[in-house]
């Protein structure tokens, strides 16, 4: 295949995913990502009936056909769940199976008149489109599906532009959007219309397979990286378009479908983000869970030689003792200490492990906060004193200064905890 031909499909699959990643964001957004399956396949009908009427498989009955379906499926879909009360799942799996069978059945018993063939619809021609071109008065503008997809590409976007606010409130807090005088029933029609256009012009490239994977995947993927709805877009986008880059030279080098490889590209990249997302892969999730256990291990540890003082106990006085007693895994807790004697917080004295000045005050500062918390949970939520520890051992770690003084105020000032012991005074508190 020659260059120029490989460029036409590769813009193809980027502009078709381009559009369907970015009204797809919107769909995960409003946990509505199936309506994008159900309509992909209810505009089936509309081709075949649009085909079957005009006679012609001329762009404009046929967009219009499709796109009358799709609005159709997502009217009924909405129809269903709000005046018949279905649950949205089952809304969308009784118009989605019934408009799909009445397309196969329209091609079925039409077939002598209707040139349509279901697989074309279902799994797109894109390897075909450098040679379906467009030409106006004798002159070759290229392929035709680049200006469909381009057209509709620019229309979302303008879209997105115009109405971004509306969508914003009515995807995050629809009852918001109502009391500022917007209609969260009309911006839910134009995008479903958006949809509906976008699939339409898709799917005859690209196939129904393949819409439905960007309607879905690169939003879900975005929604793993960022909290930002503009960075979930402009990340949506990237990852249909590198999507559709990469799964073209993989189909080459699978000798495979194009776009079944743009679709699997499109899960690969998902899996990454899945695992690696700082915030919620499954990798900096359990990062995060392990640093967090350094975090109480080390604070555990210097409540441990604070409390020895106090309480007169036998000392803790050997390496081994403090990391049996740092109630965390094996790795966590010498992480902690490296931790502790790093900030200065714990040392030596005559070969003992001991707290430094700064150990002492930290360790005051915690103590504070878990009688605090203790007497917090006591007093104004009314757990009983032999189930208010643990609790408090969990929520310690987490008092900057403002709630402390909030605390503090709730509970009348008390200086004593549910066990009667003292809760002390930082040095800042005792100065004053």
């Amino acid at each position: 295949m020659d260059q120029l031909a490989t460029f036409w499909i590769i813009l193809t699959g980027a502009l078709a995913s381009a559009s369907c990643a970015l009204l797809g964001t919107y769909l995960v957004l409003r946990k509505m990502s199936l309506i994008g399956d159900a309509i992909s396949h209810s505009v089936l009908a509309g081709i075949a009936m649009a085909y079957w009427l005009s006679g012609s498989r001329s762009i404009l009955p046929m967009f219009i056909g499709a796109s009358s379906f799709g609005v159709i499926a997502a009217l009924l879909i909405e129809s269903l769940n709000k005046k018949w009360r279905i649950y949205e799942d089952a809304s969308i799996g009784i118009v989605f199976t019934a408009l799909f069978a009445f397309g196969v059945l329209l091609i079925s018993n039409f077939a002598g008149q209707i040139d349509l063939d279901q697989e074309c619809v279902l799994y797109g021609e894109i390897a075909y489109t450098p040679w379906d071109l467009l030409a106006f008065k004798g002159v070759n503008l290229g392929p035709r599906a680049v200006w469909l997809l381009g057209f509709v590409l620019l229309l979302d976007v303008l879209m997105v532009v115009l109405f971004y606010k509306e969508l914003m409130l009515a995807s995050f807090d629809p009852a918001m959007a109502v009391s500022l005088g917007i209609s969260s029933t009309a911006i839910h029609y134009i995008l479903m219309t958006a949809v509906s256009m976008t699939t339409v012009a898709a799917f005859e490239s690209v196939g129904a397979i393949l819409v439905v994977a960007m309607l879905i995947v690169p939003g879900a993927t975005a929604y793993l990286l960022t909290d930002r709805l503009k960075v979930m877009l402009v990340l949506s986008v990237a990852v249909g378009v590198a999507s559709a880059v990469i799964g073209y030279y993989l189909a080459g080098l699978w000798d495979s479908s194009i776009a079944g490889a743009m679709t699997i590209t499109a899960g690969g990249l998902f899996a990454l983000a899945f695992l690696l997302s700082p915030k919620y892969g499954i990798l900096g999730k359990s990062l995060h869970q392990f640093k967090l256990g350094i975090r109480y291990a080390a604070d555990h540890m210097l409540l441990t030689l604070s409390r020895e003082a106090e309480s007169q106990t036998i000392p803790v006085r050997s390496r081994r003792q403090l990391l049996a007693l740092s109630n965390a895994t094996a790795i966590q807790a010498r992480f902690a200490l490296m931790q502790n004697v790093r900030a200065g917080f714990i040392g030596r004295a005559n070969g003992d492990l001991t707290l430094t000045d700064a150990g002492k005050r930290a360790a005051i500062s915690l103590l504070q906060g878990h009688r605090l918390w203790e007497t917090f949970l006591n007093e104004k939520v009314g757990l009983p004193s032999d189930h208010i520890h643990e609790a408090a051992n969990r929520m310690e770690h987490f008092l900057d200064e403002r709630l402390k003084h909030d605390i503090i105020e709730e509970i009348g000032g008390r200086r004593k905890d549910p066990h009667g012991k003292d809760i002390p005074e930082t040095g800042d508190e005792a100065s004053r």
